[in-house]
């Protein structure tokens, strides 16, 4: 997969080189508050992180981009492909973004041209982004580009020791 460009945003494959830019992000904990990871205390953890995405990558099962501001080179952020399911021809969504950044349109951007990508290259017939309930923030974002609610996963996954329902929600290529 290639690198993206929007406007004003660089999608770059992860490397180990943005170690330090990926911790300062998932060390935060208004950035991973709806993630399934608590924040990170040591950089060795994203270092960690970095090699099982770059491995789920080159394995063609996932591909996660780092978000930069175009002409800072700054690591603003993290998005991509948790899934490829190219037999199904759908994936499945995942995204965050600094504090500093929010409210910006910096992940509907990214994240429209990651939509965009998976349809038009990657053949993908559907697309999916599974969401805490009580993310509101990245609900605005999935129904701002077209993405509909399907139901409520109970119980679905095991974020930080504790079950959390998510919504699912999704958008295909016809839609």
């Amino acid at each position: 997969m290639k690198d993206l460009t929007t406007e004003r945003l660089t999608l770059k494959k992860m490397h180990d080189s943005d170690t330090d830019g990926l911790f300062a992000l998932w060390s935060d904990p208004a950035v991973t508050e709806f993630m399934n990871i608590p924040a990170f205390k040591d950089v060795a953890q994203a270092r960690e992180m970095i090699r099982l995405l770059t491995s789920l990558a080159e394995e063609m099962k996932a591909q996660r981009y780092t978000i930069h501001l175009k002409g800072s080179g700054k690591i603003i952020g993290s998005c991509g492909y948790n899934v490829l399911d190219f037999t199904n021809q759908k994936t499945e969504l995942g995204y965050e973004l600094a504090k500093e950044h929010w409210g910006k349109g910096y992940a509907t951007e990214a994240i429209r041209t990651l939509v965009n990508y998976a349809f038009t290259e990657l053949d993908m017939h559907r697309i999916e982004a599974k969401v805490e309930p009580q993310n509101r923030n990245s609900i605005r974002l999935l129904q701002k580009l077209g993405f509909i609610f399907e139901g409520t996963l109970r119980d679905a996954e095991k974020a930080k020791g504790e079950f959390v329902d998510l919504a699912m929600y999704a958008r295909l290529r016809t839609d």
